[in-house]
């Protein structure tokens, strides 16, 4: 793409984004006082990350990189990940958010593992990890002659360390903890988060196996296996351990589930390893002590007319793609071995945030079918425009190093600069920053109010519901107050029907069309997609049992479910599975 961007009118950003920016991103002199502006903050990632640049004989072109970067961000057309508006320029210059690490079975490197946790968590980036190969419990040890305590005793241990970090003074560490469902100890681990407030700083997902899935379907029993031994300990009925875990999730939303099986089928580089567990919020699946970096392009800055400016899309994707790569060779790395695999694969994570404010603006609602396909439209138009670049940037600085034994040569595809280059990440608080929906979600309310870090609520009211309420003649406080108490406005009499239609919100649609939406979006991108699968109260166990084997059925890599009511005091007040997102 052309690096000469054409001039824009200065943005004007909203109290919100002003608020998130001043309570968690702009840089602060000793003592706590604001040095930096939302365009200075722009301008410090910009210049940094344009930097990277020099590192491929393009020093000429630096300044205008930095610039083209700038508007870019500075329009709340594309973000990148927290991490990088964070850290960028700082003494500690780790930009990635996303992270996998192994959890052997020993004493020592469980604990290694611990500590390297802690150092990703202090400089902003959130772990995965799959205690998959740890003993079971009870099993003998035969270094002291005691029994092993499991993998579950020991997620309470990386738990209770992650409570104990602050991640860079600006970010609380999450995790995600995954277990296969043919380990010894899945009820345990299924169970864990029956008491509220247990393991606060964990994620839970539980890896189906296709094996698993094929008994269940047969009414069958599978194998529970010792992952020392390899060898089969126990059979379980598949529907009694289904019914649990459905019952556990429809309980508190949690554990999700990984469809791990067909995550590794799209693994890019299955000769280096395979797949065991995500980043916390599930969208990333990683090799062991893999990263990501991921960004997000704001799909309600790109309407043109009744649909998209595609043109102006692309640019946008492309300079995004560069942008994302050259964040790789910036970064600083927590630990070498991270540093070693991702400079290898070199995965990016490009994906899009307010989809539901696009649909909007072009008169659609989320729950139809015409939703959907413009859903795929758009995800399949931004994939090959990413691939194109990366393609692009592959003949410019080479091919990832480990593309020789990807599965892209394998099928004689051009070569490309990144492993993967496509993720439906939540965007939880760049999407505040954009002041847009976040990631592929609906509407979760028209309007709210929600805890956007400490001592930080925001009070939101969707722009087209205004102005639609003022120009129809039925705006008025109360009515306002009256939406925030409900969120959706479904059932309020003195708004319009159409209005009601396009302002649908998450928990007024069937899971159908929320999996229909994810599988839409999976199909045109590499890594997973983010995307909560909301149910009313009134929602039945049998409901998650049956969206589980739809969206696995659908080609979906993972599910979260999020039934409204179920973890206590949490909506209105907006909570992370509320928002699409859990961690």
């Amino acid at each position: 793409m052309s690096i000469n961007q054409k001039e824009e009118a200065p943005v004007k950003y909203s109290d919100n984004t002003i608020r998130v920016l001043e309570g968690r991103y702009l840089l602060r002199d000793g003592r706590g006082r604001l040095i930096e502006n939302p365009e200075g903050l722009f301008r410090r990632v910009a210049k940094v990350v344009a930097g990277a640049e020099a590192l491929f004989g393009n020093t000429g072109a630096q300044k205008k990189w930095e610039e083209a970067f700038f508007k870019e961000m500075a329009g709340l057309k594309f973000l990148p990940n927290s991490p990088t508006l964070l850290n960028a320029g700082k003494e500690v210059q780790q930009l990635s958010a996303c992270f996998v690490l192994p959890v052997e079975d020993s004493m020592e490197k469980i604990f290694d593992a611990v500590k390297e946790a802690a150092i990703i968590h202090k400089s902003g980036g959130g772990t995965g990890f799959s205690f998959s190969s740890l003993r079971p419990k009870g099993s003998p040890l035969t270094s002291t002659g005691g029994t092993s305590s499991g993998p579950v005793s020991f997620i309470e241990v990386f738990n209770t360390a992650t409570e104990a970090i602050k991640q860079g003074g600006a970010r609380r560490g999450a995790n995600m903890a995954v277990l296969r469902i043919d380990h010894p100890d899945i009820i345990d681990f299924i169970r864990i988060k029956e008491t509220p407030g247990k393991l606060t700083s964990f994620n839970l997902s539980v890896a189906l196996t296709d094996t698993f899935l094929d008994a269940l379907s047969k009414e069958d029993h599978y194998a529970l296996i010792d992952p020392c031994t390899g060898k089969a300990v126990k059979k379980e009925n598949a529907a009694k351990i289904f019914h649990l875990l459905t019952e556990k999730a429809w309980f508190s939303g949690e554990p999700g589930v990984l469809f791990i099986d067909t995550i590794n089928k799209t693994n890019p580089t299955p000769d280096i390893g395979k797949i065991e567990s995500t980043n916390p919020c599930g969208e990333q699946p990683l090799l062991p002590y893999e990263s990501c970096n991921l960004g997000s392009v704001n799909l309600s800055k790109f309407v043109l007319g009744q649909d998209i400016d595609r043109e102006a899309l692309a640019g946008t994707v492309a300079l995004a793609v560069r942008f994302l790569d050259n964040v790789i060779e910036v970064n600083d790395y927590p630990l070498e071995e991270i540093k070693a695999i991702t400079l290898g694969n070199r995965k990016i994570g490009l994906g899009v945030m307010g989809f539901a404010d696009l649909l909007i603006l072009l008169g659609i609602p989320y729950n139809s079918a015409k939703a959907v396909q413009k859903g795929e439209e758009i995800m399949s138009f931004i994939d090959k425009e990413a691939k194109k670049a990366s393609q692009e940037l592959a003949r410019q600085r080479g091919a990832f190093p480990n593309f020789a034994g990807s599965i892209y040569a394998k099928r004689n595809d051009p070569p490309l600069r990144n492993a993967t280059v496509t993720t439906i990440a939540p965007t939880g608080t760049i999407s505040l920053i954009a002041d847009c929906s976040s990631g592929i979600e609906p509407l979760f309310a028209v309007a709210y109010k929600r805890k956007a870090m400490e001592n930080t609520k925001l009070s939101y009211v969707h722009p087209h519901f205004l102005e639609a309420a003022k120009s129809g003649g039925f705006y008025s406080p109360a009515l306002i107050e009256k939406i925030k108490a409900k969120g959706s406005i479904s059932a309020i009499d003195e708004i319009p029907q159409a209005l009601k239609r396009l302002l649908i919100t998450a928990v007024d649609m069937d899971c159908e069309r929320h999996i229909k939406m994810q599988t839409a979006f999976q199909r045109h991108t590499d890594n997973a997609v983010s995307k909560t699968i909301n149910f009313p109260p009134h929602a039945k166990v049998e409901d998650v049992k049956e969206a589980i084997i739809m969206a696995h059925h659908l080609g979906c890599k993972g599910l979260t479910v999020y039934r409204l009511g179920s973890r206590e005091g949490q909506p209105l007040e907006m909570c992370d599975y509320c928002m699409g997102r859990r961690g």
